[in-house]
């Protein structure tokens, strides 16, 4: 099927997806609007309503490939501190070429605004951070400008930052009125399918190793940086 033949519907659970979607050049990467519209999570509960469609009920359906399977490492993404575990998991597999036993980090889960732990990888400390909610981070951002001033490196090797409150399962787009209580309700619930699942590493989804063999090469191959990270720049401040 050609690029231009496919519209292609995002569901997500932040409202900054909107933007994102035709943000810069990285979303036009097959020539043509990669994303078309993004729906959120809460805009997609309305129209089921008002369509009168019984989700709950639906009949069991295999997901489409490519990237119908999805990991545990893929579902906790939802939550704070998902993000830094699941590259954790892989970081862990690409430094020693083993996988891990215990594949939780307990350290980063949670509603504490900043989260820091040191994790050992066989002898390699690897520092992380974690903030949640934008207050938190200026946090972060202080204790690296301070060590850069210094002369001294930045007390972190990997920085996680969610601009909502518990990540994406408290996100502008989900269903309004979350409480903390809400947010670990929901959080808890995805640690739950991570829990249960299969496949618990991201680099061991069978779907993604086939695009890596049949198209992109390898991690962190010419192709897959081109295609698979984006770009920032400065922009004005927004003023009301």
């Amino acid at each position: 099927m050609r690029a231009e033949n496919i519209f292609m519907v995002s569901i997500m659970p932040c409202t900054a997806k909107k933007y994102e979607a035709g943000r810069g050049e990285e979303m036009f990467s097959s020539g043509h609007q990669d994303v078309d519209v993004v729906l959120t999570t809460r805009e997609l509960a309305r129209m089921f309503k008002q369509a009168g469609i019984d989700f709950a009920n639906l009949p069991e359906e295999k997901a489409d490939s490519i990237l119908g399977e999805y990991t545990g490492a893929g579902t906790i993404f939802g939550a704070t501190g998902g993000v830094m575990e699941a590259a954790l998991r892989t970081a862990y597999n690409f430094i020693t070429g083993e996988n891990l036993g215990n594949v939780n980090f307990n350290e980063v889960r949670g509603l504490q605004g900043v989260k820091e732990a040191v994790i050992d990888i066989k002898g390699t400390k690897v520092n992380v951070a974690v903030a949640h909610g934008l207050v938190n981070v200026q946090y972060i951002l202080d204790r690296v400008s301070s060590a850069l001033k210094r002369g001294e490196k930045s007390p972190y090797d990997f920085i996680e930052v969610m601009a909502c409150r518990g990540g994406c399962v408290g996100g502008g787009g989900q269903p309004y009125g979350a409480t903390d209580e809400i947010r670990a309700k929901r959080a808890a619930g995805i640690y739950k399918d991570d829990e249960i699942h299969s496949i618990r590493c991201s680099h061991e989804n069978p779907e993604i190793k086939v695009i890596y063999e049949e198209f992109l090469g390898k991690p962190l191959s010419e192709k897959s940086h081109k295609l698979l990270h984006t770009h920032y720049k400065p922009r004005k401040l927004y003023n009301k």
